[in-house]
């Protein structure tokens, strides 16, 4: 996935996508050439434990 289709994905500015990557915060991405690149198994992944995470908090 690009860092576009995560911010559509999750209705955030792409701009916070590049600051989870800055700040290791966000879903793990790698590059291929120029391009940064996110496994979608991945997003689903880190997006699955950042919902369970905030269940348990509730």
């Amino acid at each position: 996935m690009a860092p576009a289709e995560i911010a559509a994905l999750l209705t955030v500015p792409l701009e916070t996508v590049y600051a989870w990557r800055k700040e290791r915060t966000g879903p793990p991405g790698f590059r291929i050439g120029k391009h940064l690149r996110y496994d979608p198994g991945a997003v689903r992944d880190w997006i699955t434990t950042l919902t369970e995470t905030a269940l348990a908090a509730a």
